[in-house]
């Protein structure tokens, strides 16, 4: 018992003793928890900083209203709104930071160190950059195809264009014809053009 109460004293009397011994028992714990966190605790490994391989959709929202009240979800919130940490960026500049920062990355579980090339790493990203080179030229031989192709596409649409004035002129005389009947069947010869 932490305490003694004798009948006729209204007035706790503590052991001293005893709450000594917890006291020391406490701290022995905590020595011992702490001790033996440090022992337990082993860093986590996390992955080297990698390249992201999805494009960053910043241009969605551009140019458009949406209202906003207190029960809306933060992910419609106005701004830009990161899934993995959970919270609202306002700007896209700001969004970018985050992104790239450190608390998104660990929340990623990477590390903001690269991973360091080696010789041959470096070679066959040469090679490969050759070899793209030379797609591109290839690819100026496609422009060059597409833009026969548009000439093509042009000269098409002109003679349709063409064609359909053709037959609108047609139309349009055989309608000037048929009114001259139909003025001459209701009694009248022209609107004032020629007096006979």
């Amino acid at each position: 018992m932490a305490y003694e109460k004798t009948p006729g004293d209204h007035r706790r009397k503590w052991d001293a003793d005893e709450y000594e011994k917890l006291a020391k028992e406490r701290l022995e714990e905590e020595l011992a928890k702490e001790s033996g966190s440090n022992e337990r605790e082993i860093p986590i490994k996390r992955e080297l900083l990698q390249p992201r391989d999805y494009k960053v959709d910043l241009d969605s929202k551009l140019g458009k209203s949406q209202v906003i009240t207190k029960t809306t979800p933060a992910f419609q919130q106005g701004g830009y709104f990161c899934n993995v940490c959970d919270c609202v960026v306002k700007d896209s500049i700001n969004f970018l930071d985050h992104i790239n920062g450190k608390k998104h990355q660990r929340n990623l579980g990477m590390s903001m160190k690269i991973e360091r090339s080696t010789l041959d790493q470096v070679k066959k990203r040469f090679e490969m950059n050759k070899k793209k080179k030379e797609e591109k030229k290839k690819e100026y031989d496609f422009d060059e195809r597409m833009k026969e192709l548009k000439e093509e596409e042009e000269k098409q649409k002109a003679y349709k264009k063409e064609k359909r004035k053709e037959r609108k002129r047609k139309a349009d005389t055989d309608l000037d014809e048929g009114d001259d009947d139909m003025a001459a069947l209701m009694g009248f010869s022209g609107f004032g053009g020629s007096k006979k």
